[in-house]
């Protein structure tokens, strides 16, 4: 027989959570039917409003997939429930999860992943990691170009406070669960500037909370290790492109993607999810697992104060689990006992309401405890800004670098000095080798006029930004094909960006 809370408890209602519910397209509506079902059961009081986003907006001709009427019930209510959404297939649908994410302030992306074997078969018994995700910045923030016939570019935005915000509520998160270390991933031995500064503000967040293990890890080995010895690893935090590549490996190494849940939080909003997608291909068939959506909604829990709702619930969940009440894409022989669709799995869950696990470890909270995590950032004192230089990028199909560069020193030589040209980040000019392979994409470093240029002795002084303008007017009047320019800023005397390879 197993272990039980008082009955009381289960009659105990919550206060009336306001939420607006998604159900999604293809699984969505029966796994949100499934999960609102056992919310009703353990006797959580939604106040909710339902929207209709997806497959059907984009349809309509609405390129976000989330229509006007959608986002007042969503400013009217802060907290989303939303089941899988598909986007349809095409160019000019933008990314819904993005969209959502990015209007309300979600910067934070929080996917825990547990292994539950031996009923879910893993290769990491003992795997409990959560993966703490900037939600906002890096490479999604989708500004991209396609600047020569040849070269794309996308730019990789990394901010001051967008970092602290990730980085303290990693550290936040770790204090509230009693979680030991925090470990950031980040790939700052190439891209110095960018990923630098997200280490750097980690490291100074890191020192405020000196009870708290803190590491750092190169992304590439880091994800090897993860998907290795995923033990090893307790709170990952990381930037927005990385963590959403972790976060599906650790997914899919603790036994299934299809079990785990996420929680997307902001400042004032916040939207719960599965992270699976929508599953088109059985749609309709009933045979969906709603365990990821439920897990979200768990998390939903959490972040409204509704600690002992959300453990009886997850309890009831890791019981059905234990038990061997299984959908079809965990079931096997040996382990499970009861092979179930989607409604009969949300069941069996209602049907355990009040029961703890004996082989799981149970979910224990004491009454009142708090997981709510709120943010203060803070704004540091602005730094000394100087204009030191100018990268000015030109589409040439001169494939000659030494040619190319002669001409423009030639050109520019009496408002700025040529420092260096690179292709692609090499420098070709002065110098250059001739193996390098250049394409029609030329970055153009220019410095003062009164500095020197010594190799290996980077030396930047101040220009005034009308010799820009009077270069650039030159150039253009030269016939040079300029696609973009980046001034070049000392902050506090510190360089402000990268160097060339090989400068």
């Amino acid at each position: 027989m197993k272990d039980s809370v008082n009955a009381d408890y289960l009659k105990k209602s919550t206060k009336p959570l306001p939420i607006v519910v998604a159900k999604g397209d293809g699984i969505g509506p029966e796994i949100m039917d499934a999960t609102l079902r056992i919310l009703d059961a353990a006797n959580v009081t939604l106040d909710a409003d339902h929207i209709e986003i997806g497959e059907q907006a984009y349809l309509s001709g609405n390129t976000s997939g989330i229509p006007e009427s959608a986002w007042e019930a969503i400013h009217k209510k802060k907290v989303i429930l939303k089941a899988p959404i598909t986007t349809p297939q095409g160019s000019g649908y933008k990314s819904l999860n993005v969209t959502i994410r990015k209007s309300l302030g979600l910067f934070s992306n929080v996917r825990p992943a547990v292994s539950y074997h031996p009923i879910v078969e893993s290769k990491h018994p003992v795997m409990d990691l959560v993966v703490v995700r900037e939600n906002e910045e890096d490479l999604y923030a989708g500004i991209e170009h396609q600047q020569t016939d040849e070269v794309a570019q996308c730019l990789k935005l990394i901010s001051r406070p967008g970092s602290e915000k990730i980085c303290r509520y990693a550290f936040e998160y770790a204090k509230k669960y009693n979680r030991k270390k925090v470990t950031c991933l980040v790939k700052d031995n190439i891209m110095k500037v960018t990923d630098g500064l997200f280490h750097s503000v980690f490291k100074e967040v890191a020192k405020e909370y000196p009870d708290i293990q803190a590491e750092s890890q190169i992304i590439d080995i880091a994800t090897a290790r993860i998907a290795n010895r995923p033990e090893e690893y307790d709170v990952i935090v990381t930037l927005n492109l990385y963590g959403d590549i972790v976060s599906d490996v650790t997914a899919e190494i603790s036994g299934s993607v299809g079990l785990a849940g996420s929680s997307n939080i902001g400042k004032d909003y916040a939207m719960f999810e599965a992270i699976h997608g929508s599953a088109p291909d059985i749609a309709g068939k009933g045979i969906a697992n709603p365990s990821g959506l439920l897990h979200g909604a768990i998390q939903m829990l959490q972040y409204f104060g509704e600690v002992e709702k959300a453990a009886l619930i997850h309890n009831a969940w890791l019981t059905t689990m234990e038990d061997g009440i299984h959908t079809g894409e965990i079931y096997k022989e040996g382990h499970s006992k009861q092979k179930v669709g989607t409604k009969e799995f949300a069941d069996a869950v209602i049907e355990r309401l009040g029961q703890v696990p004996e082989q799981f470890k149970k979910i224990e909270v004491k009454e009142g405890e708090d997981f709510r995590i709120n943010i203060d950032i803070k704004s540091p004192a602005p730094k000394e800004k100087k204009l030191v230089g100018v990268d000015i990028f030109i589409d040439s199909r001169d494939r000659d670098a030494n040619k190319f560069g002669d001409l423009l020193t030639k050109n520019s030589k009496d408002i700025l000095k040529l420092k260096m040209v690179t292709n692609r980040g090499v420098k070709v000019y002065p110098n250059g080798m001739d193996s390098t392979f250049c394409t029609d994409h030329w970055r153009c470093r220019f410095i003062s006029k009164n500095a020197e240029i010594v190799e290996g002795k980077p030396d930047y002084k101040t220009i005034d930004y009308k010799e820009v303008l009077e270069l650039m007017n030159k150039l253009n009047q030269d016939g040079y094909d300029i696609i973009k320019t980046e001034n070049l800023y000392t902050f506090d005397g510190k360089l402000g960006f990268s160097l060339g390879q090989g400068e």
